[in-house]
C-alpha cells in the first residue's frame, strides 16, 4: 500500500510511541518482580524515576557532545 510521505513518518512515529509502551510495560514486569511487595504507587515512582534518570544514556541518545537545552541564541 502506497502513502504520501507524510502517511509513512506517522506510521513510524505511531510504531515508536507502541514500542515505547511495550518497553514501558515491561519495565513494570521487571519492577513487580523484583519489589514484590511494593504497591502500584510504588511502582509507578520506580517507572517515572528510571525514565528521568535513564541509566546508560544520563546525557542522551545521540553521538557528539552534550549541549544544554534549550539553547539560548
Amino acid at each position: 500500500m502506497a502513502g504520501t510521505k507524510q502517511e509513512l513518518i506517522a506510521a513510524r512515529f505511531r510504531t515508536t510511541l507502541a514500542l515505547f509502551e511495550v518497553g514501558e510495560a515491561m519495565l513494570r514486569q521487571k519492577l513487580r518482580r523484583k519489589y514484590p511487595q511494593a504497591s502500584e504507587s510504588e511502582i509507578e515512582a520506580h517507572v517515572r524515576e528510571w525514565l528521568e534518570r535513564r541509566p546508560g544514556a544520563e546525557q542522551g541518545d545521540g553521538v557528539g557532545r552534550p549541549v544544554s537545552w534549550p539553547r539560548h541564541s
